[in-house]
């Protein structure tokens, strides 16, 4: 038999049109020309991790990668649609046709395409949190509590047990022996819970955001001809912030590249903060055990910040017990010393930050480039009065996203009953907007329409109260009217915002603005290609604000911003201010007894000191004011050693004590 050999298609180094050498440093530039094989980038905090992976993209395609045979996670959808528009930028629109998306939309793709393979229909519904807690609420009241002589859990609670089971591939009772061990005695009832809520999604054709997880991985190890299909489809998989991914994501990350071995992981496993999400900080430390052979490459030389305040950053980091070992450095000035601020009190400490603000703003520094940053979002109370006081407009990161909101909420139900007629909760939350209509009757009504009617004509059910009859033939109008505009996503979405006006401006005070949250809703709605797309769309990536939280009263300059310090991961700011850095805040009490949570509270404070691009300061109240009473604070632990080469301690002293200590110090000259 004769042989012919194929030669490799691949361009040599020399025919780049991208002059990488000259605008990579060493590291990055070893990352983006890595070729086969497992990898895993560990970027510290501003190394340009982006940008590294924007040209990883380009240098693939350059190469002659089909951009399709490319898979890149993120953990937001804006994140990976930016890096492929930068990636077109910088090479040409052929990047644009990267597989490019979060886990779970990657995920819902996958089973949607395979739903036959999983015993689901295609046009299955995807449920967000919100929606998933008033199913274990529907569950939770059939099952017999009243007898329990203890406190039950609430929906909030059972869904956080069920979920966190699930992420960190633990049993139920596990999850409440380590987490809520308060409930350890109502087990097999939660248990009970837990089961009733899986049969209910299969049921009623929905899942959850950790079904979407699980059912994928499922599918692929179970699957031999679906797994080899889709991983080798996928030459090249790139996973960005894989510290913080969860047990299953880490798992679909092996089957994903279980066919080409080609999987690049990037992340700074000392920003790992969101293990109460279920993200495990070692999954990156095991990166290297559960890929033979992996390339580490560092990324320490920082872009962001001034060399003091990675002093303090990396000082900050020698107090983790678990880490990749590394040092950020920069060719940036070395800027002023990071500042320690006491405060006598909470009053002191924000009369400092108003004060401060204010003599920033007149040097000519925005406010929108200035952040306060916190542990909690009551923490910044006190602050708050007294920028209001001083008529400083600001944003606090972390409010309510657009799809939580019940008007918003209750306007999406009436579109997922139309995609899919047994999504219960839906039909619950849409029936309950009638006037006269309790659970009982929805539940009632939602039974009667799949055993023995049309669920589009509630209307036509037996013994209907001519209380709500009418309400009811309106509700099965609207739905004949959708089925009409088929094909039209912004007119079935107008239709249902007309037919909802009524009920908003009976259950909400503030409907006018709400009103114009669904106004806007309608104008952006024409982007979804179809229904099914918007109301997946809209449940994974669900859009920020609402005009309730921003409508500003009048035209201002930018604000100032307020932030959780994990609101803040990923976003930077000229100045910093972190607030309330006291033990038993940083580090929360409740991690002092476990190592692996005291190691989480180090990488918290190092996210926050990395924030900062010129100046930095950490402030703490020697008296702190709680509901519980007044006591003496400590510094956080993880600054209270840290030397006055790194950190300077700032004094704050009355106007009155300053001028007195000056004419003091004057009448001792005199003598």
């Amino acid at each position: 038999m004769k042989k012919f050999v194929l030669s490799k298609d691949d361009i040599s180094p020399a025919d780049y049109t991208i002059e990488y050498k000259d605008l990579l440093n060493e590291a990055q530039l070893d990352a983006v020309m890595h070729d086969t094989g497992p990898a895993l980038l560990v970027a510290g905090a501003g190394t340009g991790k982006t940008r590294t992976l924007v040209y990883r993209v380009a240098r693939l395609v350059e190469s002659g990668t089909d951009p399709s045979e490319i898979l890149l996670l993120t953990f937001t959808r804006r994140s990976a649609h930016e890096m492929l528009r930068r990636a077109s930028h910088i090479l040409d629109e052929r990047c644009q046709r990267v597989e490019g998306g979060t886990f779970h939309h990657f995920c819902s793709k996958l089973l949607h395409q395979n739903a036959e393979s999983i015993g689901y229909p295609e046009n299955f519904t995807i449920i967000d949190a919100s929606d998933a807690m008033d199913a274990i609420h529907l569950i939770r009241s059939r099952i017999d509590i009243s007898k329990q002589k203890k406190r039950f859990p609430k929906k909030s609670t059972l869904y956080s047990i069920i979920s966190s089971s699930i992420n960190k591939q633990r049993s139920i009772r596990e999850t409440i022996e380590d987490e809520y061990p308060q409930f350890i005695s109502q087990l097999e009832k939660i248990e009970e819970i837990n089961v009733k809520y899986q049969e209910y999604k299969e049921l009623n054709y929905v899942m959850d955001f950790d079904d979407l997880l699980v059912k994928t991985r499922d599918l692929l190890s179970n699957n031999d001809k679906v797994r080899n299909r889709i991983a080798s489809k996928h030459r090249h998989v790139m996973v960005d912030e894989y510290q913080d991914t969860n047990a299953l994501q880490a798992e679909l990350t092996q089957l994903f590249s279980s066919f080409h071995k080609n999987v690049m992981a990037v992340g700074d496993d000392a920003q790992s903060i969101y293990s109460f999400r279920g993200a495990d900080h070692k999954n990156m430390m095991r990166f290297p055990e559960l890929f033979e052979d992996t390339k580490i490459i560092k990324l320490e030389e920082n872009y962001r910040s001034t060399q003091r305040i990675l002093d303090v950053a990396n000082r900050v980091l020698e107090e983790a017990r678990e880490k990749f070992d590394k040092k950020l450095y920069t060719n940036n000035e070395k800027g002023d010393l990071p500042g320690l601020v006491k405060a006598a009190n909470m009053n002191d400490q924000s009369r400092f930050l108003t004060q401060m603000i204010l003599n920033l703003r007149e040097q000519g520094n925005e406010l929108s480039d200035i952040a306060v940053l916190f542990r909690n979002g009551r923490d910044s109370f006190d602050l708050e009065v007294m920028l209001n006081k001083k008529e400083i407009p600001y944003i606090k990161y972390g409010g309510q996203k657009f799809t939580e909101a019940a008007h918003v909420k209750d306007v999406l139900a009436h579109l997922r009953v139309l995609l899919n007629p047994k999504d219960s909760i839906s039909w619950n939350r849409i029936l309950m907007l009638i006037d006269g209509i309790g659970p009982k009757t929805a539940e009632d009504l939602f039974f009667w329409a799949h055993q023995n009617g049309n669920p589009f004509r509630p209307q036509n059910a037996p013994n209907i109260s001519e209380r709500y009859l009418t309400q009811l033939k309106a509700l099965g109008d609207l739905f004949s009217k959708l089925k009409k505009l088929s094909g039209s996503v912004p007119e079935q979405l107008q239709a249902v915002v007309e037919y909802y006006s009524v009920f908003c401006k009976k259950r909400f005070d503030d409907h006018p603005k709400r009103m114009k949250d669904l106004e806007t809703f309608v104008d952006i709605s024409g982007t979804y290609r179809s229904l099914e797309k918007l109301i997946e769309e809209v449940a994974l990536d669900p859009i920020e604000a609402t005009a309730i939280e921003t409508e500003a009263s009048k035209k201002d300059e930018n604000p100032l911003v307020l932030s959780t310090i994990h609101s803040a991961k990923g976003l930077e700011w000229r100045t910093v201010f972190l607030i309330q850095c006291l033990d038993g805040i940083i580090p929360s009490g409740y991690a002092l007894e476990d190592e692996d949570q005291l190691d989480e509270e180090v990488r918290l404070l190092y996210v926050a000191v990395t924030r900062a691009k010129e100046q930095l300061f950490i402030t703490y109240p020697a008296l702190f004011q709680s509901r519980y009473g007044d006591y003496f604070s400590n510094p956080s632990r993880f600054i209270e050693d840290i030397s006055d080469e790194l950190i300077e301690p700032w004094l704050l002293v009355e106007e009155n004590n300053q001028q007195a200590q000056i004419e003091g110090e004057q009448k001792q000259l005199n003598n």
